[in-house]
This record gives structure tokens, sequence and C-alpha cells, in this order.
């Protein structure tokens, strides 16, 4: 189904203008007209019959005298993204995201870009999930009040579609397309980018030399015959039976590489006469294998049907903090294998277009944090999870910045079911041990406050990506470890103290700004009223919820302490800076 939109619509129009208008010109359309005040939708059933539509009804005044669409009718395919103009110029920006993407319940599946303009108002180009959603919040948001402000909303043209041009020469009264769009038919298609994220595989270690070849000759005629870059990881886990190879490439060009390298491995099979059989293992991270699975295993059963193969992977047992890896074993032909291959690592990709989606749109909402320095998506590393090689050492980047210009250490407790203090430790205290490594982050247990104590306090002290990486591990765990309920959602309370003589600022006006980090963050934050200031003049604020929530709140709360620091700092400058015209004299001493 391909929905369009036709904008500039007057006041008068109805359904039975559309349908007149759709019949003269022999447009099929399915379902009814959805007309709007200024706009209405429309479906065809195909692409053919939508791009008809817009090549015939676009352009200047067709309609004769009665002019049911206005007087420059324009017509767009339905796209994914919309224009939201006539924001309140005084909201911040992150609540205003909220709510913009909110309004079709897309949540954190869209995306929205602050756009720059001389305007006095805001104007916000919102990207969603799909046209449903996009259509439902043009719906909503078109002409709806924001603080006393009305909403415009517009769509913007979908850059992907290559509509077909006018027939040569033109027709009478229309508008000529111009030029074609880079990468449209005309100019050629555009050559695919290389893939974000590659493909990992498990070769037996006897095989490897056979795979580089003579001075490496049969590598490089690999990655030049499949446009891509191979990493053999030869000296990683010594004396192991199997070593990892990643593949950097486009889609097919992985593809391409490991159907090679299984060849290769097959030859040199016969010619040693190694009579065990050779699976491929393709290594994925952990976060991505349950998508793969899919519900009831359905997902991973239909690509077995399909590809005539046996799939098996490795239990989650094997996995540690240090190898988020699982190993996907696939049995079956050469050429039963290589379609597996593509099929898993389609699953796989998406899951990773999805999850960078939402972990893009975080690192919009949530200021200070540096994604290169997590560790979770790295794009130069060798794993597709965070691995030795891909942990940014705390201190490398700038996160949540002190004035000296170095992160600055945040203190956060986080109070965990008491009957979990155990698996956060570990056996003789590896686990913690692990985690403190992993994270940068310097994380303790303190006392229990009696023997009937249903919650302990975790002190984790560490920049803000060490603090991310540590709760989020926390929040894991419990999970895994079945504290929380299987559709139960993992939430904690933490508590991070501020000076004294900012938790004003923190609070609001009558509450407006905790109020807002409420509504902006899902997450509960309270600041405790009558609070004795510690030894440090400082006193707590409570913040409950799930993980992203309380890092949200987190991190906004940071980023009002920030402001504050700032200000009292440019204070100090001013107090120092010497008063301008003649000096006072100087006192005589007596």
């Amino acid at each position: 189904m391909n929905k369009l939109y036709i904008g500039n619509v007057s006041a008068e129009a109805s359904e039975e203008d559309f349908e007149t208008i759709f019949e003269q010109w022999k447009i099929p359309h399915s379902g009814p007209f959805l007309v709007k005040t200024g706009y209405a939708f429309v479906d065809c059933p195909d692409e053919k019959a939508a791009m008809k539509a817009i090549d015939v009804l676009s352009g200047e005044i067709i309609w004769g005298k009665k002019v049911p669409l206005g007087n420059s009718p324009k017509l767009l395919q339905l796209s994914c993204k919309l224009q939201i103009r006539n924001i309140p110029p005084h909201m911040q920006w992150e609540v205003s995201a909220n709510r913009l993407l909110t309004a079709s319940r897309a949540g954190h599946h869209g995306a929205a870009q602050l756009v720059n303009t001389d305007t006095e108002t805001a104007v916000v180009n919102v990207r969603y999930a799909t046209k449903d959603q996009a259509r439902l919040a043009m719906e909503k948001l078109n002409g709806s009040m924001m603080e006393n402000y009305t909403l415009k909303v517009s769509y913007i043209p979908d850059e992907t579609a290559t509509p077909e041009g006018p027939p040569a020469g033109g027709r009478r009264g229309f508008n000529a397309r111009g030029p074609p769009r880079s990468g449209s038919p005309g100019l050629g298609a555009r050559p695919k980018v290389q893939s974000d994220i590659p493909l990992r595989m498990l070769v037996p270690t006897q095989f490897v030399g056979a795979i580089i070849g003579k001075e490496g000759a049969t590598i490089r005629n690999i990655t030049k015959q499949t446009h891509s870059k191979i990493d053999i990881h030869r000296k990683e886990n010594a004396g192991a039976a199997e070593k990892p190879i990643t593949i950097h490439s486009t889609p097919d060009g992985c593809s391409n590489a490991c159907k090679t390298i299984m060849d290769i491995m097959q030859k040199e099979a016969l010619d040693t006469k190694f009579t065990e059989e050779i699976p491929l293992k393709i290594l994925a991270h952990n976060s991505f294998v349950g998508r793969l699975i899919g519900k009831e295993g359905r997902n991973l059963k239909k690509i077995e049907q399909e590809t005539g193969t046996k799939i098996t992977i490795s239990p989650l047992q094997d996995l540690t903090l240090y190898n988020p890896e699982r190993t996907i074993t696939v049995k079956g032909s050469i050429e039963a294998c290589a379609k597996a291959e593509e099929e898993v690592m389609k699953k796989i990709r998406e899951s990773y277009e999805s999850d960078m989606a939402a972990m893009n749109l975080q690192s919009n909402l949530i200021p200070g944090l540096n994604l290169n320095a997590l560790g979770l998506f790295p794009t130069t590393a060798p794993g597709m999870g965070p691995s030795m090689s891909s942990i940014t050492p705390p201190g490398a980047h700038g996160g949540s910045s002190s004035f000296g210009g170095h992160p600055e250490s945040e203190t956060v407790h986080l109070f965990i079911p008491a009957l979990a203090v155990g698996a956060i430790i570990g056996k003789q205290g590896q686990h913690i041990k692990q985690l403190s490594h992993f994270a940068g982050a310097s994380i303790k247990i303190a006392p229990a406050e009696g023997m009937d104590a249903k919650q302990r306090m975790v002190i984790i002290v560490g920049p803000p990506e060490a603090q991310f990486k540590a709760q989020c591990r926390i929040f894991g765990k419990l999970k895994e470890e079945n504290f929380f309920g299987p559709k139960e959602e993992v939430k904690l309370e933490a508590h991070i103290k501020v000076p004294a003589f900012a938790a004003g600022r923190v609070i609001g006006k009558g509450g407006k700004t905790v109020n807002e980090l409420q509504n902006l963050t899902c997450a509960e934050v309270v600041v405790p009223r009558d609070q004795t200031p510690d030894e440090n003049d400082q006193v707590i604020v409570k913040i409950s919820g799930h993980f992203f929530a309380c890092q949200l709140a987190q991190r906004k709360i940071q980023e009002i302490l920030a402001q504050v620091r700032r200000q009292q700092q440019q204070q100090q400058q001013q107090q120092l800076k010497p008063t301008s015209g003649p000096q006072a004299p100087m006192p005589r001493r007596k």
C-alpha cells in the first residue's frame, strides 16, 4: 500500500471532490479519502498508481474554476519524516523532542533533530520509525497547541524515493521535474557503503595457514576480490583450537569472503585428509541473539527450513564480561551454509541498526555521555561488542568535564535487593572486581544497616561513562539472576548528592524543574524536604526508575550542577577583575 499526502487543501474540499478528480484522471485508489483541515490522505494500490497521482496532479492550477485543493496543489509520497515549526522558543530542546516523538507512540524508535533557523520559534525535523507513526503524528500535532503556540507540521519528502520523470516533452501546464537526484536510475546506482557491523567467524587453527597463503597471497586475493578488509586474530587465545576472523565489507562482500574461506577450508581438509565436518561458526554479540532466535525460536527455525541447515547457539553460561559473544554453529553444505550466513547476518544487522538508532537518540537526550568511551557499539574494534581493545580508559575522552578538561568523577549510591549482593560480588569477589575493571569505576557495597535490611547500597565512583557501564551491568545482572520477574522491568533507586545551595535549582520555582525532569525521563525524582546538609554541606536527590530513566535523570541533574558551577566561576572572575577608571590612592601608613 502506498499512502499519499495531499497538501494545500482548501477548507471547502470534500471526499466527493477528490473522488471526482481521481476518477477524471483515471487514478486508482483504495479506501476512502481522509480529509482534514488543509490536507488529506489517500491510499493507492501500488507505487505506479501513487507516482501517476503525483505526476498528474502536482504543479500548476489544473482544476478549472473550482479549486477544491487550493491554488497550488501539492502531493507528496508519504514519508517517515516531518518538519514541525512554531515550537515555543523557551522550551528545553529535550522536553520538546520527547513530546514530539511520543505524539505517535514512536517512543525511542524515532529521532528528532533541532534545525537552526532565524525564526524566534524553534523548528524540529522528526523521523519516525514507520510511515503510519508519521501520519498519526501529523494528524495529532498539526494545528495543536504547545504552551500557547500553534504547531505547524509538514512532510519532508523521502530522499530515498526515486519517482519516474514525466514523459518526454512534459505535459502542457506542468512544471518540469528537473535533473534526477544523485543515486537515481538516471545517474546510476550509488555504491553500497561499508556495513557498520563486521562478520565474525571462528575457524579451526590448522586451516589458518591455508587461508593466509604463502606470504599472505591467498588472503590478499580474497580481500581484493570481495572488496573487504579481513583480520585474522592469530595471537588471540594462544594454543586454542579455533581462531576468530573479522571481515569488514558490505553485506555482499562479507558473504562472498565467508564462502571463499569455507571453500579454502574444504579444499585444505581434502588435501590433508581431514575427515571431520567443518561447520560454519559465526560470532555474534549476545544482545542480538535473542532477536535472531525469535519468539519460540521461530526466526531460527525459518532460516533452517529455508536454507536446509542445522543451527545451534552456544549457551549463555559461556559468556563473561570480556567475552560477550555467542557462537552460532551452522551445519550443512557450503552453499546451504552461505545462504544461512546471509540470513543470520541480515537479522543481526537489523538488530544492530535498531539498537544504534535507540542509542543515538539516547545520546542526544543524555548530555555528557561519550558513546565511543562506552564501547557499546565499536566500529573499529575487531568484535561486535565490548572487548579490551574497544574500551577506552576513563579520562581518554571528554564526558561530563570539569573546568580542567578531564572527566569529572561522580559518586552514585545505587540500592539493590539485599539477596542480590552475592550475585554482584561473585565467587571470591571475582565478579565485582571484573565489573570494576570493565567499567573503570570504584564499586563497593556498603555494610547492611541492620539484620533485617531488605536493601543494600552499592557505592559507584567514576566519570559518566564509567557510571553508565557499571550501572547498566548491575541492572542487567539483577535481571539475569531472576531477582525480577520475566515480564517485570528492573527498577532501582539511586541517590546522588548535590550542594545544599543548588538543591533549589534542581527543584525549580514551584517544582517546575523537577516536574519537567520527571516528564522527560520517566523517572521519579525527589528532593526530600527538611534535609540537614551533611559535613560537606550536601543534600540527597533520590532517583527511581528503569536503567535509561535513571541515567537520563542523573545526567540532567549533573548538567544543572555544571551550570551552577559555571555561574559561580563567572561571578568569582568578575569579582577578581580590577575596576575600570582611575585607581583610588593607597592609604598612607601612619
